[in-house]
């Protein structure tokens, strides 16, 4: 039959995994068009192109008509595929709706311990999502969803299993102290100022080599403007330049003055 859960199937939380989902909406979802149309002989890989074509999700709308969502849920619950297949569902980066998809599904039937440790990562995944009620369509994030799944007791109008708190699992030494995102970016600032401080420092080394060739610098002695010396090798030659330039000049007109003396002196 369509409506049955497929031979050898394990039960979760001591029951059938399709009773997880309440008799009223199960009924709803098996009288529904979509689950007549689209879900049937559907497998662990054919349902993957059924999850990407989704474009909300949520629980019933309208007239208590259940989402294509809830219904690909149920269908997972009904066939329930291997725990290797899930942890792909919810790896896969591009579809974020199959993500959500199997986070869902990953809640209501794994333990608590791989619970957080699958879906507490998802919590640094912000992407929109679209939400379908009874109200009509809505916006909602990833890692809203994700901490309903962690913290609500229902979501998607569906009553999900009860779990062990997390502090629980910290007490007992299952499930390591969950370290804190905001933490990750006060270290992760630190460590770049120290970056900075470090770059900055460098090049301050350097500035007396830079003003080799040109002479030395010198500070006015209150901090102020720098004044610029020029090197001794320099300020010589500049000398001996004009010496020799002037020295021409001073022996012409000696010349000149020493003619005029000896003319006058014959006359």
């Amino acid at each position: 039959m369509a409506n049955t859960t497929i031979k050898g199937a394990q039960s979760i939380h001591g029951q059938n995994p399709q009773f997880l989902v309440e008799y009223i909406i199960r009924s709803r979802i098996y009288e529904s068009t979509y689950w007549k149309e689209h879900c049937f002989a559907l497998t662990a890989e054919s349902l993957i192109d059924k999850a990407i074509s989704l474009k909300s999700i949520g629980g019933v709308y309208g007239n208590q008509k259940p989402t294509e969502f809830i219904c690909l849920l149920l269908k997972l619950l009904q066939i329930q595929p291997e725990k290797e297949i899930l942890v792909e569902y919810l790896l896969v980066d591009e579809f974020k709706y199959l993500r959500a998809l199997a986070a869902m599904y990953i809640r209501m039937t794994f333990r608590a311990v791989d619970v957080y440790d699958l879906l507490e990562p998802l919590l640094k995944d912000y992407r929109k999502l679209r939400l379908r009620s009874m109200a009509g369509y809505s916006l909602t994030y990833m890692d809203e969803f994700v901490d309903e799944l962690l913290t609500e007791e229902r979501v998607c109008d569906i009553i999900l299993p009860r779990i062990a708190k997390r502090e629980t699992l910290e007490d007992t030494g299952d499930i390591g102290p969950r370290k804190s995102r905001l933490l990750e970016v006060m270290e992760w600032s630190q460590d770049s100022r120290k970056v900075e401080d470090r770059s900055s420092r460098s090049p301050s080394r350097n500035t007396s080599g830079s003003h080799s060739r040109g002479g030395s610098v010198v500070s006015d002695g209150n901090g102020g403007r720098m004044s610029h010396i020029s090197s001794p090798s320099r300020t010589a030659s500049r000398s001996i330049s004009r010496s020799r330039s002037a020295s021409p000049r001073f022996r012409s007109r000696s010349r000149s003055i020493s003619l005029d003396r000896m003319d006058t002196n014959g006359e």
